[in-house]
């Protein structure tokens, strides 16, 4: 598979992604600068983590007006499979690719950690691979509280969108595990479609033996396979 990691001016984690997918994962990446206006013919879009244009306004709130994003999101919109990790699902949330919004944190701190996340159903290529369990993903961010309104978070439960959720060690969903005070402990979501994942947690940190931690690369490998 061949894929397009974008890079935004302040975006810092486009390398970390590339690494991932070339060097552990064994995939074509095509480097997609924000203001190219051609997907260059890859198969899946990676918005990857940082601080485009340093969140001004909104995270993620000026990125969405990059020409790149005008592909991304026709792309998207034919059925074209998207991942956004952390500011990468700020800014699809911006564009209107997924529902909901990324608050600051209910502690008005930026929070740099391992959590764990669990899978809430198995429907989307994310997480149709993984077992009912935990997986410790690192995060880092000030804005990832995912909230919607009342209607809209009824439909995202009644469409089978939310793709994971903070827990325990245990795989429990508890207040106590979760780190920004988001809905429902909501970690990812999916569109409707199940082509774009927009998540805050980070996998591409957790997918390699030298951190002693590839909990993360089972989630790129639930992707390569059902994808």
């Amino acid at each position: 598979m061949k894929f397009g990691v974008v890079t935004f001016p302040g975006s810092n984690c486009d390398e970390d992604m590339i690494y991932v997918l070339e060097t552990k994962l064994g995939q074509k990446v095509e480097k997609l600068w924000h203001k190219d206006t051609d997907l260059k013919g890859v198969d899946f879009v990676v918005l990857p983590g940082g601080f485009s244009y340093g969140d001004y306004l909104r995270s993620g709130a000026i990125a969405q007006f990059s020409p790149i994003m005008t592909e991304v999101v026709a792309y998207a919109n034919k059925g074209g499979y998207v991942l956004g990790v952390c500011n990468g699902f700020q800014i699809l949330c911006e564009s209107g690719l997924l529902e909901g919004a990324l608050l600051h944190n209910l502690s008005q701190t930026f929070i740099c950690k391992n959590v764990y996340i669990k899978p809430t159903s198995h429907g989307s290529a994310i997480n149709k691979g993984l077992e009912d369990r935990a997986y410790k993903i690192p995060i880092a961010h000030g804005e990832g509280r995912f909230y919607a309104p009342d209607d809209m978070m009824k439909s995202i439960v009644d469409n089978d969108q939310i793709i994971f959720q903070y827990c325990d060690a245990a795989g429990n969903t508890t207040e106590e595990s979760n780190p920004n005070g988001a809905l429902m402990n909501i970690a990812g979501i999916t569109n409707k479609n199940k082509n774009v994942f927009g998540m805050m947690p980070h996998p591409e940190r957790a997918a390699d033996g030298e951190l002693s931690n590839t909990d993360g690369k089972l989630l790129f490998e639930s992707l390569l396979k059902f994808c």
